[in-house]
């Protein structure tokens, strides 16, 4: 079985928002419901997503997509994993993801969770050219993890590393909750550290391995509006890459705008300031006139769409 952890209670005070940080939209979608929405397309069954500030606003926002569980007090991401205690008595595989992983991939997620098939834990990491402040991770000669150090405390030798700790987890889910037991407070913040559980795990003897990913951006978190404009353009670039390299026919990809969950048809023409967003489906041979914003929209093979703003049609 396949299971998910999102980690969704913060704030995100550098938002400057009343708004919780994951409701925040990429590719018109707001950051949890992408992720969450990918890991099912990983064949994730049960997903809790841990919420605290505007709890309400979350819930809303994923209502009926997954379950919940109130952080309250925040006391760490080990502490939030604690609060996703509906799925302590399940088998199988678990991940857990920050709510502002936007641009994380299915494809990435699969990894995840195929790579505690033969292990106990996995760490999504990252290598940078410049791995600045971020936690460095150590491996063995074989290639398992040995720690994660934050910057510090790292020894020279561990700051030249340049593999970095994305914050994104795989692991066998009883195991996960056997070692949550044992999560300590005993630091300057009295918080637990999901980091924490490396040590754990390797001194029960539990192995823990790493999978990279391949580029940074694709495993950016989103901490302000800076990075959330980022996120999103990263995104649209990727999906529109991906479209183009499938047949779709883009006048000008960088003012053609496409959500992550749009599918499209063959021979489908997109002019300039496209915008395609939600569940909306282009049938085959279609033709989009500048200025068309469309959401939730299904459009039936043959058609050209007019300029307009078009939400929850068909268009045949």
């Amino acid at each position: 079985m396949r299971n998910a952890i999102v980690l969704a209670a913060g704030k995100g005070t550098r938002m400057h928002s009343d708004l919780p940080k994951v409701v925040h939209k990429v590719g018109n979608m707001p950051m949890a419901e992408v992720i969450v929405r990918n890991l099912k397309q990983c064949g994730a069954e049960r997903i809790v997503t841990v919420v605290g500030y505007g709890h309400a606003i979350v819930e809303k926002a994923l209502e009926g997509m997954c379950e919940f569980a109130l952080q309250e007090p925040q006391l760490g991401t080990g502490h939030a994993v604690m609060q996703a205690k509906a799925l302590a008595g399940e088998t199988g595989a678990t991940l857990v993801v920050n709510g502002d992983a936007a641009t994380i991939q299915a494809d990435t997620l699969r990894a995840l969770y195929d790579s505690v098939e033969h292990a106990d834990m996995a760490v999504l990491t990252v290598s940078l050219p410049d791995a600045a402040s971020y936690g460095r991770v150590i491996r063995s000669e074989n290639g398992d993890v040995l720690k994660i150090v934050e910057f510090k405390d790292c020894s020279p030798e561990e700051a030249a590393v340049h593999e970095i700790n994305t914050g994104i987890y795989a692991f066998q889910n009883e195991k996960l909750f056997e070692a949550l037991k044992e999560l300590k407070n005993e630091n300057a913040q009295h918080e637990y550290y999901i980091t924490d559980l490396v040590e754990i795990f390797r001194n029960k003897g539990w192995r823990v391995t790493a999978v990279e990913a391949q580029d940074q951006d694709e495993v950016q978190g989103v901490n302000d509006c800076v990075e959330l404009a980022r996120a999103n353009k990263w995104l649209n670039a990727h999906i529109n890459r991906k479209w183009m390299k499938a047949g779709v026919q883009y006048a000008d990809p960088d003012t053609t705008y496409v959500g992550p969950f749009v599918e499209m048809g063959h021979d489908v023409e997109l002019y300039p300031n496209v915008y395609l967003y939600g569940d909306t489906r282009i049938g085959d041979n279609v033709t989009i006139m500048p200025g068309a914003f469309l959401n939730n929209v299904n459009v039936h093979s043959g058609m050209v769409v007019r300029p307009g703003v078009y939400e929850g049609i068909e268009i045949k």
